[in-house]
């Protein structure tokens, strides 16, 4: 049992009969007579579904332990993705939607932990940052009123996003997965 106050992203929980993952939390503390809340943003692990809910501070959740077994992405069809034990050979089927905004960043023989609640997989735990190529850049654009100059940019897992206009095409970018945004030139990258 934890108290909510100590709710992270990645915790599982146990609520009205259903099992829900934590995709963030954040705490708010109480003033005066007021006693702090946690809003938590949580995804069903049966049905994908996610929803909104308002913890007070001092109440009592329960915890669901997640198992976790390195697996290895094989593929990916139009419901799901395919990961296969490196050890047993035994593959397992994730549905897209319980991958969440990880789903287009994994690539073929990456290997990945993945959860288990109850014998059943639920889904990955991603890096939080990852390095991706820039397949194509369109020009630069400059808005009114801002000194930020930005460029769209579709990755070669197809994603579309905006980097600054020194990015240019083959370059390796990291990428924030939960956002989806540019952070930084990738390591070793030279510049241009």
């Amino acid at each position: 049992m934890l108290v909510a106050s100590q709710l992270r992203a990645g915790t599982a929980l146990r609520l009205s009969g259903d099992v829900w993952k934590v995709l963030a939390a954040e705490y708010h503390g109480g003033g005066g007579k007021m006693g702090g809340v946690t809003h938590a943003r949580l995804r069903n692990v049966k049905t994908g579904t996610q929803r909104e809910w308002r913890f007070r501070a001092d109440e009592p959740v329960e915890v669901v332990e997640l198992e976790k077994q390195p697996m290895q992405f094989l593929y990916s069809n139009a419901d799901a993705a395919t990961f296969m034990n490196p050890e047993t050979f035994d593959q397992t089927d994730i549905r897209l939607e319980l991958l969440g905004k990880a789903a287009p960043f994994l690539t073929p023989e990456m290997t990945v932990p993945v959860e288990f609640c109850e014998g059943r997989p639920i889904g990955v735990t991603f890096p939080e940052i990852v390095e991706v190529r820039v397949a194509e850049t369109a020009p630069p654009i400059h808005t009114q009123g801002t000194d930020n100059v930005w460029k769209q940019a579709r990755l070669e897992n197809g994603v579309v996003l905006h980097v600054p206009p020194f990015i240019a095409e083959g370059e390796g970018i990291r990428v924030d997965v939960e956002k989806g945004t540019y952070v930084e030139r990738a390591k070793g990258e030279k510049r241009r």
